[in-house]
């Protein structure tokens, strides 16, 4: 999933519990916080993997230079 898609799911997940508590909903409140939170950990691993490759790109370079 891309950033911009989290992004989207952040944002449908804050309208939702806003609704729901404009409307005093809290089923549909909880709904859009579950949606946040899944957007958060979806843009915490995605940033983790990154940081991954980054690390393992900074080790395959330092053996390149050896070379």
């Amino acid at each position: 999933m891309s950033d911009f898609s989290n992004k989207a799911e952040d944002l449908t997940g804050k309208a939702k519990e806003g609704f729901g508590e404009a409307t005093d909903n809290e089923s549909l409140a909880d709904e859009g916080r579950a949606d946040q939170a899944k957007a958060d950990i979806k843009d915490a691993v995605e940033n983790a993997g990154e940081k991954v490759k980054d690390a393992a790109n900074k080790v395959l370079g330092a053996f390149k230079k050896d070379d």
